[in-house]
């Protein structure tokens, strides 16, 4: 009981730092379509915003060490929500409609980044040291919860939860979903959609920021930081439904227990691999993934 236990947390763990990294992509990905290849970079900006916060206490407030990571979780937040929102106005917005086009120059804005990051922190991976009121965890019949992973999915959690309330309930996020079902007629009522496409972007960049200020928790971070989450997150988004933030969190938390649990039986190769056939097969019986879109279009 107490292994199934354990698997299990290790399950929701692994589901909710996917979740956190694939967010940000199914608010793009379903509001415009457009395929962005610079998503992982958007974590490692995040994760170097972090990196920096913690240097800068290390440096001037060192008495205040604790406390360096409640501030690095909004700086990485608006440091890559602007980069996002640069990103969107002088490039992406130029690409709409033109797929293949955008896959391309966000894949070369992802090596620029990629780049740019190792000329000013250098090749090798640097370490962000977590709290001490993270170190430990939480001991329950033998079993210890680790504090870093229990902290991970409350953040993810209360993250959701505010982006819920976003969407729901502003005038803003309202637009944001009515140009996501229906771009025509929404810009038809009045609303700007190249401003709705702007900002957005900006929120789910932001949001890729968060996933990169998470991932500093669990190991050291570098330049290739990103690369290794992109092709989980394009899983996730596909699997929970294009454009349906409930569709991700049930594809990240189906996603992370079928790896963890199949991983114990067998090992992390096959894992993945069975992993990725269940997804194929599934997605053959339903191409819409797991939560579909409602629309009135005949498309």
């Amino acid at each position: 009981m107490s292994v199934f236990v354990t698997q299990l947390f290790n399950g929701l763990s692994l589901g909710s730092i996917m979740l956190f990294i694939a967010i940000g992509l199914a608010i793009t990905f379903g509001l415009m379509g457009v395929i962005n290849m610079a998503h992982g970079e958007l974590i490692m900006v995040g994760a170097y915003a972090t990196y920096v916060v913690q240097q800068f206490f290390a440096q001037y407030a060192p008495q205040s060490m604790d406390y360096y990571y409640v501030i690095a979780i909004p700086v990485s937040f608006f440091v890559s929500a602007l980069l996002g929102l640069g990103l969107e106005k002088s490039l992406i917005h130029h690409l709409y409609h033109r797929p293949l086009d955008s896959l391309l120059a966000t894949w070369g804005v992802s090596l620029i980044l990629q780049q740019m990051a190792r000329t000013i922190f250098g090749a090798p991976n640097v370490a962000v040291l977590p709290p001490e009121w993270l170190d430990g965890g939480v001991h329950v019949a033998g079993m210890v919860f680790p504090y870093k992973r229990l902290f991970i999915l409350a953040f993810v959690a209360v993250s959701i939860f505010v982006l819920y309330m976003y969407l729901n309930k502003t005038a803003a996020g309202r637009r944001i979903r009515a140009v996501t079902l229906n771009r025509d007629m929404a810009a038809c009522l009045g609303i700007s959609t190249q401003k709705v496409d702007a900002y957005a972007f900006a929120i789910g960049s932001g949001f890729a920021g968060l996933a990169g200020c998470a991932l500093t928790l669990l190991g050291p971070i570098g330049p290739t930081i990103g690369t290794y989450y992109i092709v989980d997150a394009f899983m996730v988004v596909i699997l929970g439904g294009v454009g349906k933030v409930i569709g991700t969190v049930l594809g990240a938390f189906g996603i992370g227990l079928i790896g963890t649990l199949t991983e114990y039986s067998t090992s992390a190769t096959m894992a993945k691999v069975i992993t990725f056939a269940l997804i194929i097969v599934f997605l053959q019986w339903k191409p819409s993934g797991l939560v579909s879109m409602k629309t009135r279009s005949l498309d």
